[in-house]
């Protein structure tokens, strides 16, 4: 199965635009530029990779997570899932990803705090986008509500 999405940039980095749209057009001609990217850490002014990358982690742990709780008996109420990605200068120029910061707040009835921690710390190994994320360091802070 192939998921797709597009992206049109205009111009250069810095004075430069783009667009993005999924295949699902859940985004359509979404604007993104160096501004939202590099500059405005409010994150207002427009998306980016980084953020967009943010929300398909956090997704994809959630719904991982979701499947193994429910395996075990205990199936979750919500999951609060928050994933930071960190776009830092790299040291030979440029920018790199180098982290992505899940948070989680659970409610899940029927459940110790052991094994909320054990069923979280097995999703964010093997959910398929932390998989694809394998160069960079990902991190879990899970508690229950």
């Amino acid at each position: 199965m192939d998921r797709k999405a597009m992206a049109i940039w205009k111009g250069g980095l810095k004075d430069g635009s783009g667009t993005l749209d999924t295949q699902s057009g859940a985004l359509r001609e979404l604007p993104y530029n160096f501004k939202a990217r590099f500059e405005d850490e409010a994150g207002k002014s427009g998306t980016n990779p980084e953020e967009l990358l943010a929300a398909a982690h956090s997704g994809c742990f959630a719904m991982q997570l979701s499947h193994f709780l429910a395996e075990n008996g205990t199936p979750a109420e919500k999951l609060e899932a928050t994933a930071a990605v960190s776009i830092n200068p790299a040291s030979g120029g440029g920018f790199e990803i180098t982290r992505s910061a899940i948070t989680l707040v659970g409610t899940v009835p029927g459940i110790s705090e052991d094994d909320f921690r054990k069923f979280a710390d097995q999703a964010k190994q093997s959910c398929p986008l932390s998989k694809a994320l394998g160069a960079i360091e990902i991190t879990l802070d899970a508690r229950l509500a």
